[in-house]
């Protein structure tokens, strides 16, 4: 209560000093300098815009645009602001106020600016974007009360404002360094994970689901120990952490016991590399290519362009085709019958001539074969093999039956219909019988 009483009281002076006509003087030219300042920042700001021009403007060129159209209102404001001061002190007059307003623009210039080339390290989202605007309003509104010398008051004020939690006791302002803590050291480590994520990501001496694999590892260590570090920091007692952990054992084994399987096999996934991406793959009634590996789950794409979320337990425990896993070259093999009255030999050279398709390979060569004998005809059947399996298979096993259709048709060859002998008994007969 004495800190939040001698606050009250700075508050009290304060607003006495800012009734006088001085400051009020004061006031009126900051809200001319901020109209001022307001017009040359929609102004500049479309000179920006128009000099950017199209997308396809240079990576470097577009940052320093659009970090610059960030510094244009405040130090425009900047500007106006201490012409206002000169002119106030060449007649003597007070100029307190504006003492405190310049440093506070330039604080805010420099806000803006290290917040932006913060958010160029991850990926834009208008998430990202609102908590741009709250990072650096709420690093200003400290910088100001600091400034104002009240921020002393404040934080004594959030220190007593607490609770006791068996012996610790936790006040609101320990709450605050811990959040900002751990922020700061997230932001710094998912930049430095980026990095390196890029730097590995960009290796052409590891497979791509090794590089998967390190980039994932990578970013779980460093955000780990970004926490532990932020904790450490701020004089969180560590040891706390082991009963959290028996707890959340207790909770892995109850609730996420699914969660923490389907991670865990992503990571072996990664690590084994028996699943990579661009993998043709059957799992089940699922045929498609592996787009992305996630820690929780795999995406398919099938040839329709749907993508199903498979999780990565079901690829551990599952039967898993896969059409590429170390040879992308797959046969395909194309069953035709022919009627006993045609030549076998002559059927299977037409069978070669329609497997002349762009997509099958010469080596291994072309194969037809005379299967058995079957109750309607001589069964054949054409291998052939491809090495594009993730374009799919039926395409061309259609092309094949058509050029083979065609191919008969002109060499006379038929394909049987089913057959069945009909035997009638007379009626003598069943009499005698």
């Amino acid at each position: 209560m004495e800190n939040l009483s001698h606050l009250m009281e700075r508050a009290s002076l304060w607003l006495t000093l800012l009734k006088s006509p001085a400051s009020q003087l004061q006031f009126a030219l900051i809200a001319v300098a901020f109209v001022i300042a307001l017009l040359l920042d929609r102004r500049l700001r479309k000179w920006v815009t128009s000099a950017l021009g199209d997308e396809g403007r240079a990576t470097v060129k577009s940052i320093t645009m659009r970090g610059s159209q960030r510094l244009i209102l405040p130090l425009a404001m900047l500007l106006v602001v201490i012409l206002f001061k000169a002119i106030l002190a060449a007649n003597e007059l007070e100029v307190w106020l504006f003492d405190i307003l310049v440093p506070l623009l330039l604080s805010l210039a420099f806000i803006r600016i290290t917040v932006f080339l913060i958010r160029r390290a991850y990926t834009p989202s208008p998430l990202i974007r609102a908590w741009e605007n709250i990072i650096s309003t709420s690093i200003w509104l400290i910088v100001a009360l600091h400034l104002l010398g009240v921020l002393p008051d404040i934080e004594a004020l959030l220190n007593d404002l607490a609770i006791t939690i068996g012996d610790k006791r936790v006040s609101v302002l320990d709450v605050i360094k811990v959040t900002v803590s751990i922020a700061v050291f997230l932001i710094v480590a998912t930049w430095l994970s980026r990095t390196l994520e890029n730097r590995v990501m960009n290796s052409r001496h590891l497979g791509i689901s090794m590089r998967m694999a390190l980039s994932k590892t990578i970013k779980i260590v460093l955000l780990s120990l970004a926490v532990l570090i932020a904790l450490n920091s701020v004089g969180f007692d560590l040891t706390v952490l082991t009963v959290f952990g028996g707890a959340l054992g207790v909770g892995l084994g109850l609730g996420l016991q699914r969660i923490t399987s389907n991670f865990i096999s992503g990571m072996i996934l990664l690590y084994d590399r028996s699943i990579r991406p661009g993998d043709v793959i059957t799992i089940g009634d699922r045929f498609g290519w592996v787009q992305e590996l996630r820690a929780r789950y795999v995406v398919v794409r099938d040839r329709d362009g749907v993508e199903t979320l498979i999780p990565n337990e079901n690829l551990i425990t599952s039967e898993v085709t896969s059409w590429s896993h170390s040879d992308r070259a797959v046969r395909v093999k194309i069953k035709v019958q022919i009627s006993y009255q045609d030549d076998p030999e002559e059927a299977m050279q037409v069978i070669l001539q329609a497997c002349e398709h762009p997509r099958v390979l010469n080596d291994p060569p072309v194969a037809t074969r005379l299967m058995d004998f079957g109750d309607n005809g001589m069964n054949l059947e054409a291998r052939v093999w491809i090495n594009d399996p993730e374009a799919g298979v039926n395409g061309v096993r259609s092309d094949i039956n058509l050029a083979i259709w065609k191919g008969f048709k002109e060499a006379g060859i038929t394909i049987p219909y089913p057959q069945r002998d009909v035997h009638v008994v007379s009626q003598a007969g069943l009499e005698t019988a």
